[in-house]
């Protein structure tokens, strides 16, 4: 993967970044999380300029996940510089709170606070942010989509058709503001055992797939349900650091050049 410019910038808000990517789930506990967490770290292991915005408000994860809780400092313009981690530019609310403190917010001061995150950081130049959204189809999303012109959004899901179900509730909010959908994930898709190899489909299989091909949209790709991602989010070591020649790092690694070539196609003139 050589490094490359995916589009046309985004407006004077994020100046320095060529492409805003928001990686969305409309359900809780799909792995959004995960999925972009170790998917801006094989952009970024490619050669890419990544950054990763942590728009889950309510519940900031990402600094959990990369095992950074450091405080941003400020930059000579009094704008915040996100952090710098394993090759990505971070901002999350779980650098500038206590860790477990909650945040208590009402819908305006969550979209004042995203605007914030856009407007008063100094993102620097990037080739692609990725922002990991809240899941639901609440007044982040829809801030966001308002604020930034988007490259386009990534589904997460799993199997499940109560998960699929709501992704085509999540697909019609971006509809509704003009935002291109690029794909689905389908993560939690298979269990493949470390000890015999055989394949077990715990939660179903191929309905992301279904549901892309049913919606006239690609599919992105499958990833598995394995120990590793897990414990790697746990540790602050996902797994494209911790283990990159394992089974899992090589899907994400897969994913990234699919989304690549799919953010290319979607953005070609005409």
């Amino acid at each position: 993967m050589q490094t490359a410019n995916v589009g046309t910038d985004t407006a004077s808000v994020l100046s320095g970044v060529d492409q805003t990517l928001a990686v969305a789930s409309a359900k809780g506990g799909v792995g959004k999380s995960t999925v972009s967490v170790n998917l801006a770290l094989a952009l970024a292991a490619g050669g890419l300029r990544v950054g990763l915005l942590d728009a889950d408000l309510y519940g900031p994860s990402i600094p959990l996940m990369l095992g950074v809780h450091r405080e941003p400092a400020a930059g000579p313009d009094g704008r915040l510089l996100p952090v710098m981690h394993q090759g990505l530019a971070l901002m999350s609310m779980g650098f500038l709170t206590e860790r477990q403190a909650p945040v208590i917010w009402r819908g305006p001061l969550l979209a004042q606070a995203l605007q914030q995150f856009l407007r008063q950081v100094d993102w620097g130049r990037l080739d692609l942010l990725l922002v990991d959204l809240p899941p639901g189809t609440g007044d982040i999303p829809l801030s966001l989509c308002q604020a930034v012109p988007l490259a386009g959004a990534v589904m997460v899901t799993t199997p499940q058709d109560v998960a699929l179900q709501d992704v085509e509730r999540g697909i019609a909010l971006f509809d509704k503001v003009e935002v291109d959908i690029l794909g689905i994930i389908e993560n939690m898709s298979y269990y493949l055992c470390p000890h015999c190899q055989t394949r077990h489909e715990v939660f179903g299989h191929g309905g992301g797939r279904d549901a892309a091909a049913r919606l006239g949209l690609p599919f992105l790709g499958e990833l598995p349900l394995e120990a590793g991602i897990r414990r790697g989010g746990d540790e602050g070591q996902p797994v494209v650091v911790a283990a990159p020649a394992s089974p899992a790092a090589r899907c994400f690694a897969d994913l990234a050049q699919v989304l690549l070539t799919q953010l290319r196609r979607d953005n070609q003139p005409g």
